[in-house]
């Protein structure tokens, strides 16, 4: 056997050793390094590592967020009512050695505790709210109460809750109606109650708005009756005046307004006598 022979198989078993020495963890995974079937260590990080080959070997787990959709749960709130509820939890592996310890590093089994555990948080939860709290209400503070209470739980598992959403709250079919119906009435009640409201609101406006159209009515005929006094008043002053400058002549308008209002209408008749003083300025005399 020559030598090309003897390094040939050599180099393959190396590289073969090397090979079975060397492995990669990548960066969603996490890596659990065992000596025979003891846990080493557990917290390795992402690239190239080695390993004592036959000895060791290396499980890897999904270190992404992953989701468990739960199936739609009936729960009972505090007015013994049921509701039907759809949930869904965000998480991740915490601690890769416990979530192998508690559920064998099965995404599933871990998924089966999850569910048990988030159920029995939201059945305390829904326990102590009323129907009208839970769709009304903001679910911030639900989400949060539930990841405060689930997050210990979780951890003994080895995982790290990132969040819990409520995506729908339904009634059933049976009880439904009845609740529809009640919601109906308080709402028609509110109605008739903010119509009772705006209507005596309305009267009050209408009340305040007649009395300020009478004083303002009122006061303008003050005004005018005011003003009316003073311009007869100025009239008459100016007559006065003028009457004393010229007796004659004013008497000789007054007279021609006379003529003109008498003989305004056609058909209206005078009987007096030609002598009478309503003519005294016809008289060829004057």
């Amino acid at each position: 056997m020559n030598k090309a022979q003897v390094i040939f198989p050599v180099s393959l078993a190396f590289l073969g050793l090397a090979s079975m020495s060397v492995f990669h963890v990548n960066q969603h995974e996490k890596a659990i390094l065992f000596r025979l079937g003891e846990i080493v260590t557990s917290d390795l990080s992402p690239g190239l590592h080695f390993k004592t080959p036959i000895i060791n070997n290396v499980s890897t787990f999904d270190a992404r967020v992953l989701t468990l959709d739960a199936k739609s749960e009936r729960f009972l709130t505090s007015e013994k009512k049921n509701v039907i509820v759809d949930s869904f939890v965000k998480w991740r592996i915490g601690d890769v050695g416990l979530f192998y310890t508690t559920v064998g590093g099965d995404e599933f089994q871990a998924n089966l505790r999850l569910d048990q555990i988030m159920k029995d948080a939201m059945r305390s939860e829904f326990g102590v709210r009323t129907i009208k709290q839970l769709i009304s209400e903001d679910r911030s503070e639900l989400r949060d109460t539930l990841l405060e209470k689930l997050s210990p739980a979780a951890q003994k598992f080895g995982i790290e809750l990132i969040d819990i959403r409520i995506k729908r709250i339904d009634l059933p079919q049976e009880v439904s109606s009845s609740v529809f119906q009640r919601m109906r009435a308080e709402r028609e009640r509110v109605a008739r109650e903010f119509r009772s409201q705006g209507a005596e609101s309305a009267e009050l406006i209408s009340a305040e708005a007649d009395k300020q159209k009478q004083v303002i009515v009122a006061n303008a005929q003050r005004e005018a009756e005011n003003l009316r006094g003073r311009g007869d008043a100025e009239s008459a002053e100016i007559y006065a005046k003028s009457f004393g400058k010229n007796p004659e002549f004013y008497a000789f308008y007054r007279s021609l307004q006379a003529y003109q209002a008498s003989f305004e209408n056609t058909q209206d008749t005078l009987v007096l006598k030609p002598n009478s003083d309503f003519f005294k300025y016809f008289s060829s005399e004057k």
